[in-house]
């Protein structure tokens, strides 16, 4: 049965390194897989041509569609905007249409890229770690928001931290049973001591541990958190927290496998639908230069392949290839190190081809 792919490239870098991952699904398509690519506009590309960053169109498109390849959203050129049409809310506004509430973002280093790390090799080798993100509620959709003046003239900021059980319960579902596929460990990260929002937090993942006899629960304020990355890494199986802390540990963790450029991520709505993106940014300042690391792209696809389509084997074979290409020193130049061999975001997508 053809499977439909909606294909979002975004802006900055993203139509580059979606084009890459593109090239080995279509590889793959010839050795069976039966796919079918349907294009539309996010972000700034969406903005400049319809005047609004999430058109219509495209939320139709990813919703008649099994699975979402995403690039990237955002840059310089649209900072300006009032903050209604940002390309960001591009991005938040297909998460929600989506309703895709789960965000999977691993945190594997290869291990021909340990030297890559800013840690040293001892503190990251054989590092796999998931943070299960929560990313449909908390602060980034809370209610009330805004920015007000107040009676003395002075303007105000404020956001809202809300969690109701029910969206708790359901993020940690899906954390314990990844937990349960992996070494049975999961840590829960939040700011019980501070945040009443995230004592309900803690309370219901210890309630739904009783139900997960063959998974040890651990909780750790996420300041710990954050240090314990960088110090130990290697304690974690699965992290899950909320939308803003796994916002920003996730980004802490790819640094630790040596480039944001290498690393996939999932986000699963309650049945398994996903839209499947790298966890950089659009990187505007090297937009357009054939520099951009497109492994995580490609990478991405694999996930999607993996969780969704149910394609494993297909999937293996992508990251197979990819464990391939770097040991054939092949480097974006992210990752490039003395005595590998530099190549551009085209090359790269060819050489992971040609591993297949």
């Amino acid at each position: 049965m053809t499977k439909k792919i909606a294909v979002l490239a975004g802006d900055g870098i993203g139509p580059e390194i979606v084009d890459e991952a593109i090239k080995v699904l279509e590889a793959l398509a010839k050795d069976g897989l039966d796919i079918e690519l349907a294009y539309g506009l996010i972000g700034g590309a969406a903005y400049d041509e319809t005047g609004t960053p999430l058109p219509d169109e495209t939320i139709e498109i990813s919703k008649s569609a099994d699975a979402i390849l995403l690039g990237a959203v955002g840059g310089y050129k649209w900072e300006s905007l009032d903050i209604s049409v940002r390309p960001e809310k591009g991005l938040l506004g297909i998460r929600s249409q989506l309703n895709l509430f789960a965000n999977l973002r691993p945190a594997i280093l290869y291990p021909q890229l340990a030297d890559a790390s800013t840690l040293k090799s001892e503190v990251v080798a054989g590092l796999d770690l998931m943070i299960v993100r929560e990313l449909t509620g908390g602060i980034y959709f809370g209610q009330p928001r805004g920015i007000r003046t107040l009676e003395n003239g002075e303007k105000e900021g404020f956001n809202t931290l809300v969690y109701r059980e029910s969206e708790i319960q359901r993020i940690g579902k899906v954390a314990f049973d990844i937990a349960q596929k992996r070494q049975g460990r999961l840590c829960s990260v939040d700011k019980a001591n501070v945040l009443e929002s995230t004592e309900l937090w803690r309370e219901t993942m210890t309630d739904m541990a009783e139900n997960y006899s063959d998974v040890e629960l651990s909780h750790m304020y996420v300041d710990n958190a954050a240090m314990q990355l960088v110090r130990a890494p290697k304690q974690f199986d699965v992290m899950v927290t909320t939308n803003m802390f796994g916002d920003i540990l996730s980004d802490c963790a790819s640094m630790l496998t040596g480039s944001i450029g290498m690393l996939p991520s999932a986000s699963l709505d309650e049945s398994g639908k996903g839209m499947y993106e790298p966890i950089h940014g659009s990187a505007p300042d090297i937009a357009g230069q054939n520099i951009a690391n497109p492994l995580a792209t490609i990478l991405s696809a694999s996930m999607m392949l993996r969780y969704t389509l149910d394609e494993p084997a297909m999937a293996d074979r992508i990251e197979a290839a990819v464990s391939k290409v770097l040991d054939q020193g092949l480097r974006t130049a992210d990752i490039y190190s003395e005595g590998m061999t530099k190549v551009g975001t085209s090359e790269m997508g060819d050489a992971v081809v040609a591993a297949l």
